[in-house]
Order: C-alpha cells, then sequence, then structure tokens
C-alpha cells in the first residue's frame, strides 16, 4: 500500500471530525488487474489497469454521507470533498443511525499466495486452454479470458481501527462453442481464486476443465431436448452454487429483508419469518469468509467487522441473516461480517462472501442408484428470478435422465424451475462432495457494483420441474 495514501486516509478522519462527523471510516485501495482474451488461439487484447483512491463514509446529522477520490494527489482535495459531502446535509431527526459497537482493530493480513501470477505465464496457459478445446471435434469457437488482481486495501474509522489487507485473485473464464447440422451449444466454466496461479495450474485443474468443457459442448450437439415434466433433480456442485447464490445468499443479505433494495434488486419472501421452518429438515444453509482460498475470503470486511461463519438456515429453519452494523441493531443480532463494496469508489452493502449449502452424508453414486426416474443437472448458466426470490429458474450447461438408478441420455437447453419454499422443502438427500465454486460477477446495488465471491454446496437431491427452451 502507498503510504501517501495511508496517510490521506487517516487524515480524512481526523478532518471529518472536525468537522461535526459523529462517525467515519475511509477504504483506501489499490489494485493492479492484468488480463487477455484469446479467441481461437489468437490475442483479441492483453491490458494492464492501475487503480487507486480513497472512499469516505460519514455519519452527520444522523445521515449518512459519501464521496471518493481516484488518485488523490493533497490534502485540500481530501478536505474539499469532505465539504462538499455534507455541506447541504439536513439534520434527521426522525431515525437515528445506531450501529453495533465494534471493538478496536489495528492489524495487517498478507494473504497466502504460493506462485505470484505473471502476465506472460496466463497467457500462456490461455494458448494452452484454447488448443485443447480447438483440438475437439465440432469445436468453431473458444473464448479464454486469463486475469489477476493485486490488491492492497487500507480500512480505518474513527473508532481507531486501522486494518490493512494485501491480497492476490488469480482467475480464468473458458468458453467451448460447438457447431454441428445447424445445432449451436456452448460450455462455459470458471477456475480460480483467492492466491496465486496455484488457484488454476495445480493437479492441471483449468486444462482438465478445458477438456472437459471441450468435449461436453462437442456431445452436446447430438443431445436431445427434455419433455416438460416435474421430477426428482439430482444437482451437482456447480449448479448448487448457482442455486445457493440466487435463491438463499440474496434473499439472506439484511437490506433486501428490510425492503430497501426493492426498488432495483428485489427483496426477500421469508421477510420475518426468522424462527420458522423453511425447508426440509436436510437443509442447511451458511455464509463463511473464512474458507480460505475461495474469492470470497477475507478477515475484515469493509466496516472492520472480524468475519467468521454464520449459519443462515439450520436443519429447514430460518435462523439469521447477513448482517452490517446498522442493521444488526435492528434485528437485535450482530454483523456477520458481510458489508463490501466493489471498490472504494461505492458505498459498501450487504454482500455475500461464501454462501453454502451444507454438506451431507450421502455417496453421490447412491443419491443417483436411488432414484427411479429423474434427472442429473450439471454446472450453472442463467438464473431468472423474481423480486422477492420466490419463483426462480436456472438454466443448465447440460443434463442427463436418470432410470432406475442409471445415467442414459444426454439433454441439451435444459432449464430448472420451482418455487423456494417447495423446493426447499422436497430436498431430501446431501451428498459428501462440498465444494466451493467462483462467482465473478454478481451484481447488486444503484449504482450497480459487481462483486466476487465464492459460493457452493455439494450435491443435493430435491423436486422441480425439467424443461428445456430451445
Amino acid at each position: 500500500m502507498d503510504t501517501e495514501l495511508q496517510d490521506f486516509a487517516n487524515k480524512a478522519i481526523s478532518y471529518a471530525e472536525k468537522s461535526g462527523a459523529e462517525y467515519c471510516d475511509v477504504r483506501a485501495e489499490q489494485q493492479e488487474r492484468k488480463s487477455a482474451l484469446l479467441e481461437n488461439n489468437e490475442i483479441e487484447y492483453v491490458r494492464t489497469n492501475d487503480d487507486r483512491g480513497i472512499g469516505i463514509r460519514i455519519i452527520k446529522n444522523n445521515v449518512w454521507n459519501f464521496c471518493s477520490i481516484t488518485n488523490p494527489k493533497s490534502y485540500e482535495q481530501i478536505k474539499d470533498a469532505i465539504d462538499n459531502s455534507i455541506k447541504s446535509t439536513i439534520n434527521n431527526k426522525k431515525n437515528k443511525i445506531n450501529l453495533y459497537p465494534n471493538n478496536l482493530k489495528k492489524t495487517r493480513i498478507d494473504y497466502k499466495v504460493v506462485k505470484k501470477p505473471e502476465l506472460e505465464e496466463i497467457i500462456k496457459i490461455g494458448f494452452e486452454c484454447s488448443k485443447i478445446i480447438l483440438e475437439t471435434p465440432k469445436i468453431k469457437k473458444s473464448i479464454v479470458n486469463p486475469w489477476y488482481t493485486l490488491n492492497s486495501k487500507y480500512f480505518v474509522n474513527s473508532e481507531g481501527s486501522e486494518i490493512l489487507q494485501n491480497f492476490t485473485d488469480t482467475v480464468v473464464d473458458i468458453i467451448a462453442i460447438a457447431y454441428e447440422s445447424g445445432i449451436t451449444q456452448s460450455v462455459n466454466i470458471t477456475e480460480g481464486g483467492r492466491g496465486g496461479l496455484e488457484q488454476i495450474i495445480n493437479e492441471n485443474k483449468i486444462q482438465q476443465s478445458a477438456k472437459e468443457i471441450a468435449l461436453k459442448a462437442s456431445q452436446l450437439t447430438l443431445a436431445k431436448p427434455a419433455k416438460e415434466e416435474k421430477a426428482t433433480v439430482v444437482m451437482n456442485p456447480d449448479f448448487v452454487a448457482l442455486l445457493a447464490h440466487e435463491i438463499l445468499g440474496h434473499p439472506s443479505e439484511a437490506d433486501r429483508v428490510l425492503g430497501k433494495e426493492m426498488a432495483w434488486a428485489g427483496g426477500a419472501w421469508w421477510k420475518n419469518k426468522l424462527g420458522e421452518r423453511i425447508g426440509s429438515k436436510n437443509l442447511n444453509v451458511f455464509d463463511d469468509p473464512t474458507i480460505k482460498e475461495s474469492l470470497g475470503w477475507y478477515q475484515f470486511d469493509d466496516e472492520g467487522i472480524e468475519t467468521k461463519k454464520t449459519t443462515l438456515v439450520e436443519k429447514g429453519v430460518l435462523k439469521n441473516h447477513m448482517q452490517n452494523r446498522e442493521t444488526a441493531q435492528i434485528f437485535n443480532s450482530a454483523p456477520t461480517g458481510n458489508m463490501r463494496a466493489t471498490n472504494y469508489r461505492f458505498m459498501p452493502l450487504i454482500r455475500m462472501a461464501c454462501t453454502c449449502i451444507g454438506n451431507g452424508d450421502w455417496n453421490v453414486p447412491e443419491m443417483i442408484k436411488d432414484v427411479k426416474h429423474g434427472y442429473l443437472i450439471s454446472n450453472m448458466k442463467i438464473p431468472s428470478i423474481d423480486m422477492n426470490r420466490y419463483n426462480w429458474s436456472i438454466s443448465c450447461q447440460y443434463a442427463q435422465k436418470i432410470e432406475n438408478g442409471e445415467i442414459t441420455d444426454l439433454l441439451r437447453d435444459v432449464i430448472v424451475m420451482d418455487t423456494a419454499p417447495k423446493f426447499f422443502e422436497s430436498i431430501d438427500a446431501c451428498g459428501n462432495d462440498f465444494t466451493v465454486r467462483p462467482i465473478t460477477n454478481c451484481g447488486k446495488g444503484d449504482p450497480m457494483q459487481s462483486m466476487i465471491m465464492g459460493n457452493g454446496g455439494p450435491t443435493i437431491r430435491g423436486i422441480a420441474t425439467v424443461k428445456s427452451v430451445n
């Protein structure tokens, strides 16, 4: 972290207090991002982006104020931004902002990187993946997007906390597109996590993924569509990751539960249902920012709250929501360490870190063998969820029939749909193959903030409607 940037953050706190702020926190952030895009084994672009700045959050007269400065040059610039932010504040006498007490923290965390990423190396890996995809029959196009970021974030507040976190994220997005006899099929996957090149190269992870998606895209050109029916579905961990994200994670964000996101992102169907059963006893859900190497791994959030695992649903009973320091007071709970912003330009919001369905004790082959008629649903694609996260449909990369415990026909263009309470209640088995998957494009807020995180779970079994949409 640039020491000048840290100094600006510290001075911003002092000036805000002199200006009458009841509370102030500042995030000073630096990020270096390097990326490449390869299409059909040719480089489309190589980019390097450097960004630095500070975001200043202030409470004055019981009103939140926020300002940000990109690449600040002087203390005068900091003072002007604070003055402009609070000069038009009107005293809010009706609704006092109460923040849950937080212990003072002074620490530095350097997250583990085994092999530091370099641009030349990730481009080389990109070419390897592209070559693997293009060597597969029927493949017409490969798209490979490797990237990494070097991040440094300094948090300081008027309560005395000073927290510096340094971390690296390394990710590769790959797409294989196949064409045969008028049928086009694409399969994609994202691999990576918080750390260095080891996140994508250990055990040839990314190369193996490239081989698998290319083969599946090729096979899908000959696959059948599915007829619409309500049936038993066995969902693999990659599909479950998006399911957990959309119909468990988002409605667990306390600002949505309170209706503060209804204008642009929706609410939560289980409002006022804390302590009630919302699913079967097999459903356990948690959010855990302490899962190492996931894209949702961090020790302190953007309010300076130290993170821990939070139980959201236990044996089908709704136990808690993700809370910030303000909503925790409303729900008579504690903040959960889920307050995050895309970067210093934005106010932090309540966001998932690593929301997952808990592991079970079923062996997956036995779970499938136990199905007389149903479908194996594999890998996430596109979600469509209503404003309250009640009605949902999620398309998968591919599906397969299960007949008398055996996996049979490959199916294409499949979506799975149901209502949240009916599906949760139908879950009768969770596998012992818990997996966390990287999510790189979650949107929330106005202005929209895109966030990276982890989501996951094991293979799960329930009942839902399955059909193909061409």
